[in-house]
């Protein structure tokens, strides 16, 4: 519950008070989950950790793109139905199912 409010509530002061808008908020969270998955692949900081902290930062990243989407075009949004906007976050997702390479898991002996 902490990180889904938390999140939330980072995101739009982080659009809205801090003046970044939806955009600036997104290459902010954006940019803060590729350092993550960076660490990932390039140290050896526990994964865990870096898992969790992948997962707090994924909310208010999807607060500033779902705000995006859906808020007025006076406030910088696009002003999409919640439905326009669950559809084009569907298309992504599957989009970057098919984009990204996929490598079956190692088993492990």
């Amino acid at each position: 519950m902490f990180p889904q409010t938390l999140g939330t509530a980072l995101g739009d002061w982080t659009a809205d008070t801090a003046g970044l808008g939806y955009g600036g908020g997104a290459i902010v969270f954006g940019a803060l989950l590729a350092v993550i998955a960076l660490a990932y692949f390039r140290t050896k900081i526990s994964h865990t950790v870096l898992f969790w902290a992948a997962f707090i930062l994924k909310r208010p990243l999807g607060t500033v793109v779902g705000d995006f989407l859906d808020k007025p075009v006076s406030n910088g949004g696009l002003e999409l139905s919640r439905y326009s906007a669950s559809a084009v976050l569907f298309l992504l997702i599957v989009s970057f199912i098919f984009i990204f390479a996929h490598k079956p898991a190692k088993q492990g002996h």
